[in-house]
């Protein structure tokens, strides 16, 4: 743990904080007391500050809002069954942040303001953790381009910022999916393995008119065929056909290098499931239900967790199935949950403590 770092400590004089009210709070509508902030001019990082939660002040030629040089990540603190704070596999989210800045053209962040900057953050604002189950304090890094200057070009003034956020469940219901034809998220040499603001903005009008069909969300396909899928508006995708586990691969570089993605994989497998990372057509995924092999369908994701999904509708057809049933989905997450309330041994060192 790296604690040379100086940080800058000014506190709220008076918490915003009502514990009784903490738990089972919609996704990301409330904000902690303080937030993180450091600037990045002249080819160096600026002093590092933990200050109370406030507005930003920025010039109306802002490069960042105009250009659209915006990365994040999220990352998720929980308390064990003991009362201890801790952050679910931040390194991995520091090394994809780094990822995306490198695609985006931005600088990279230092491994002591990221890691050590959200740990003393997260500890400053411990009690804003909520204890329930499946209940959690959301980590939200991001930075822009902070260029006074209306000329496309990669800013030379950045701005990286940490904000806090208690949260219940992300989809606290089985979803219903769209299977997305016409519009796409994502294209082979463009940013779908970056967390940039502009893919999210992509995707709006897609899960809005999904939206309006009574669906929650869209499982995109690819932007050649539309014969691939790829990942769903919020999370990476796992199908249960057989005894096997099937996600999307990464190769295209259109589908996000998901955490909890990598989590999954990794678990299924130490439970003896087979996991196949590759190409998967949804002509295979309805073959598969129609033979009856097709048992399962979730999502994974830091703010989904792992989410279940009763229903795939792909134009005139649609999948149902019964969440119910779903052993694997409901294994995964249960092992997810006892790693992190400490029932179960934390063998990857995925546990952070704050």
């Amino acid at each position: 743990m790296i604690s040379a770092l100086e940080i800058r400590l000014s506190r709220v004089e008076r918490s915003r904080l009502d514990p009784a009210g903490l738990n089972d709070l919609p996704f990301g509508k409330y904000f902690t007391d303080h937030m993180l902030e450091v600037d990045y001019s002249g080819g160096q990082w600026g002093p590092v500050e933990i200050k109370p939660f406030q507005p930003l002040l920025i010039e109306p030629s802002n490069a960042g809002i105009h250009y659209g040089q915006s990365i994040f990540e999220g990352i998720k603190a929980y308390r064990d069954r003991s009362g201890n704070a801790f952050i679910f596999r931040p390194h991995d989210n520091f090394i994809r942040f780094n990822r995306s800045a490198e695609r985006m053209q931005m600088p990279a962040v230092p491994e002591e303001i990221f890691m050590e900057g959200m740990r003393r953050l997260v500890d400053v604002d411990r009690d804003w953790i909520p204890p329930a189950e499946h209940n959690s304090l959301y980590i939200r890094p991001f930075m822009f381009a902070t260029d006074s200057l209306l000329r496309v070009h990669a800013s030379d003034n950045y701005k990286f910022m940490i904000i806090l956020s208690p949260c219940g469940p992300y989809y606290p219901a089985p979803m219903r999916i769209w299977v997305e034809e016409t519009y796409v998220r994502a294209v082979r040499g463009g940013i779908g393995q970056a967390k940039a603001a502009g893919n999210y903005a992509a995707s709006l009008m897609a899960a809005t008119l999904a939206k309006e069909k009574g669906y929650d969300q869209v499982l995109w396909t690819d932007a050649t065929e539309h014969r691939y899928v790829q990942e769903i508006g919020t999370m990476n995708v796992i199908f249960i056909i057989g005894n096997r586990a099937i996600t999307p691969d990464l190769e295209s570089g259109t589908i996000l290098a998901g955490v909890t993605r990598d989590t999954a994989i990794t678990l299924l497998r130490e439970q003896g499931l087979d996991v196949e990372e590759r190409p998967l057509s949804i002509d295979e995924v309805i073959a598969a239900h129609h033979a009856g092999t097709l048992r399962e369908v979730f999502g994974t994701g830091t703010a989904a967790t792992v989410s279940y999904i009763k229903e795939l509708r792909y134009r005139d057809f649609s999948i149902q199935m019964d969440p119910s049933g779903f052993t694997v989905a409901s294994g995964l997450k249960n092992k997810l949950t006892a790693i992190r309330e400490g029932r179960e041994a934390d063998v990857h060192g995925w546990l952070y403590r704050v």
